[in-house]
């Protein structure tokens, strides 16, 4: 896997479907509650829709597809809930990877896995082998991630690979460090919910990312609201710095 080159050291080609997608899938709670269900019901039903956009993403050439399932934070949720997240999660390894094995779509998974049991370390290991040599859609989730996390353990990789720099970092060394250092920066970042921040999600590589908000909750993002998100960001300007008259004549 090679690395790929920062926004704010050259100018990403521009293509009409985002080459890389990060989602935030939020609003599995809120439909459930609305639906007089308890909230674990919406999650069953978030999982509906992940695969929805996975088939989406494959059908219109998005190469990486980031979603962000588990935050650090989400430890605080009510145990009971945080025991179902976990259990979902090695279910669906269990019954999706050998079908996004056979689509050609390589599985990733960034976060800190320490907190996570063994049986679940590796399943995690299982599906990130059985497709490392896919060449499709590469889908990497996100679990017990955080970006300051992120940073912070890619400063301290950083260090230890490069003892005698102290003081003369650059980009090109933090790059290989952070966890997504295989995928390009997201050209189109999606939050369903209603709620308008990033909550922690990527800190670094969402700096040039089209963000695109949505009230739609998560288990009722379907076709018709993935389309609405494509059409905003392919009728949205991406300067890098530039002006438009600079885009014009290029």
């Amino acid at each position: 896997m090679g690395l790929f080159s920062s926004s704010t050291n050259s100018i990403p080609e521009v293509l009409q479907v985002p080459r890389h997608i990060a989602v935030i899938m939020d609003g599995n709670g809120r439909w459930a509650k609305k639906r007089f269900l308890p909230r674990i019901a919406g999650h069953k039903v978030g999982v509906e829709t992940v695969r929805t956009m996975i088939k989406h993403c494959v059908d219109i050439g998005v190469e990486y597809l980031t979603l962000f399932a588990f935050s650090s934070e989400n430890w605080r949720r009510p145990p009971e809930e945080v025991s179902f997240l976990m259990g979902l999660f090695m279910e669906a390894l269990k019954k999706e990877v050998t079908k996004l094995h056979k689509n050609n779509v390589r599985f990733m998974m960034i976060g800190d896995r320490t907190r996570f049991n063994d049986a679940l370390c590796a399943e995690i290991l299982a599906a990130e082998h059985l497709t490392a040599k896919n060449s499709g859609l590469t889908l990497t989730i996100a679990a017990n991630y955080g970006g300051r996390w992120d940073l912070l353990q890619a400063v301290n990789a950083m260090q230890k690979a490069n003892p005698n720099l102290i003081g003369c970092y650059t980009e090109e060394h933090l790059t290989p460090h952070l966890s997504m250092y295989f995928a390009p920066e997201p050209d189109l970042f999606i939050r369903t919910g209603g709620e308008k921040r990033i909550s922690n999600f990527l800190l670094w590589q969402l700096a040039y990312s089209e963000l695109y908000f949505t009230d739609t909750l998560w288990p009722d993002f379907d076709d018709d609201a993935f389309k609405l998100a494509i059409q905003s960001y392919q009728q949205r300007e991406r300067r890098f710095g530039r002006t438009s008259e600079q885009l014009a004549n290029t």
